[in-house]
């Protein structure tokens, strides 16, 4: 399916409504691998993000806001806003990273028949995740974006550039790599100023393997980890200061947020031989939270989430409504004025309200999935975890603490607003809201699917089944 036939459905909203209004731009800063406590104004004791934090004061800032358990499966939700079990791929299903398919639309190719300039920056991987084999034809240019300045996939080992689809660069030095990006975005802006444009920019870092640049390297009290992050936040105080100098300030929208939670590296064999014996101080905090990247505790999934636009975003919000990468989509959607797909199921829902404070609350369920396995929902305060024997990806085990390598063989609930660390079971003392949470578990079997099972909404599987991942971990 074309780029074009894909984005006729807004084509007709965008025809009609395109003059009536000045559309606001969109910058999406998208960090890899960032825990929920590693910006100041999050609860960091140790790391300086003095940019963030005032982008913060000036806005929204998220408590309670969801993305995926690992890098693939949380862009591809962003990209589409649906689970990343409801989407097309273009891969066989076993890998844990979706080559997503073309026949599925981007916030990007909602935008383009509204008249915007899109781009994306940084880190795709949803055409592969290696930075050497990955599929072209899956590649940013053939999903909405007009201008790209990529990496195919994670800096695991290296990082090779590409521009529009060509290869400009290998093996670069990664300690340049925040700015670069940064640099591109900025120079974005500078040519799309008179257009209203949507820039992604998805940092590399701070996924391993970390590097800082010389004006940072060794600054945070934080270590090398510190350092990235505060590179980070600079580079973001750049953004926002190109948006005021061009006056653009108030008519952008600019939301930072991460793709799941940190790793826990102290117990990985492959982290601790690729990064030695201090591979655990290459990670983050997800505190207060329980659990880290790969895993469905909250420290997997909860991440920071800040949203920004001064002329349309009243300063100093905070919410607590469960909100999540999936609803970034219909979100933008409403705010340029033309709607998300709707031949097709999209699992995020419309926040503009909440990010505007016209709505305090808004009250919906979020699905935590493993990959293709189903193990928990939220609703409101509680949290239920589902049982887990043969849903559990044993290869994943290492990347949690010991105590957090549980497989559960019954329910487990927890409030959440009392015990945001997921630590005490009270299923049994509330079986009325066990049933109700149960309720949704089974919905969302049905409709978005569960292991090899896809649901009766989830899309086509393009050329090989999801079925089947042979590291599924059995029994107790």
């Amino acid at each position: 399916m074309s780029i074009y036939s894909k984005i006729a459905l807004s084509t007709l909203v965008a025809s009609s409504i395109y003059a009536e209004a000045q559309k606001p731009n969109f910058i999406i800063i998208f960090t890899d691998d960032q825990g929920y406590q590693d910006l100041g104004c999050y609860g960091s004791l140790n790391i300086k993000t003095p940019r963030i934090d005032q982008m913060a004061k000036e806005g929204i800032r998220f408590t309670d806001f969801y993305a995926q358990t690992v890098c693939g499966p949380s862009r591809a939700s962003l990209m589409t806003g649906c689970y990343p079990m409801r989407i097309s791929r273009n891969d066989n299903g076993d890998k844990v990273h979706p080559k997503m398919s073309l026949d599925e639309v981007t916030i990007a190719e909602l935008l383009k028949p509204m008249g915007y300039q899109t781009c994306m920056i940084g880190k795709w991987d949803l055409a592969g995740h290696s930075q050497d084999r990955f599929n072209h034809d899956l590649l940013p240019s053939k999903q909405g974006f007009d201008h790209t300045f990529i990496t195919p996939g994670s800096n695991d080992n290296k990082i090779n550039l590409m521009r529009n689809g060509k290869m400009i660069e290998k093996n670069t030095d990664m300690s340049t790599i925040t700015k670069r990006y940064t640099d591109e975005a900025l120079k974005f802006i500078e040519n799309s100023a008179d257009n209203p444009f949507f820039i992604y920019l998805a940092h590399s870092m701070p996924h391993v393997k970390l590097a800082a640049s010389k004006d940072f390297l060794g600054k945070s009290e934080a270590g090398l980890y510190g350092d990235v992050i505060e590179e980070i936040d600079y580079n973001v105080g750049r953004i926002l200061d190109l948006l005021k100098a061009k006056n653009l300030d108030d008519n952008t929208y600019v939301i930072l947020t991460s793709d799941n939670g940190p790793w826990h590296l102290g117990d990985s064999p492959h982290h601790l031989k690729r990064i030695g014996k201090n591979a655990i101080e290459h990670g983050g905090s997800a505190k207060p939270l329980r659990g880290a990247k790969t895993a469905t505790w909250d420290g997997g999934l909860r991440v920071p989430c800040i949203m920004r636009a001064p002329g349309k975003i009243p300063a100093g919000l905070e919410t607590d409504t469960v909100a999540a990468t999936i609803d970034i989509l219909p979100t933008i959607a409403k705010l340029a004025g033309t709607v998300a797909p709707d031949d097709r199921v999209i699992d995020g829902i419309d926040i503009s309200t909440i990010i505007h404070g016209k709505q305090q609350k808004l009250e919906r369920p979020y699905f935590f999935y493993q990959h293709d396995g189903l193990q928990a929902v939220r609703k409101g305060k509680w949290k239920l975890h589902i049982p887990t024997e043969g849903s559990v990806i044993k290869s994943w085990q290492p990347y949690s603490k010991p105590e957090d390598r549980i497989i559960f063989t019954k329910p487990a609930l927890f409030d959440l607003s009392n015990d945001i660390g997921e630590t005490k079971d009270i299923a049994a003392s509330n079986p009325e809201v066990v049933a109700e949470l149960m309720k949704l578990i089974d919905w969302a079997k049905a409709d978005i699917g569960h292991l090899n099972k896809r649901g009766k909404n989830a899309r086509s599987l393009g050329n090989e089944p999801y079925f089947g991942n042979p590291k599924r971990q059995k029994g107790k």
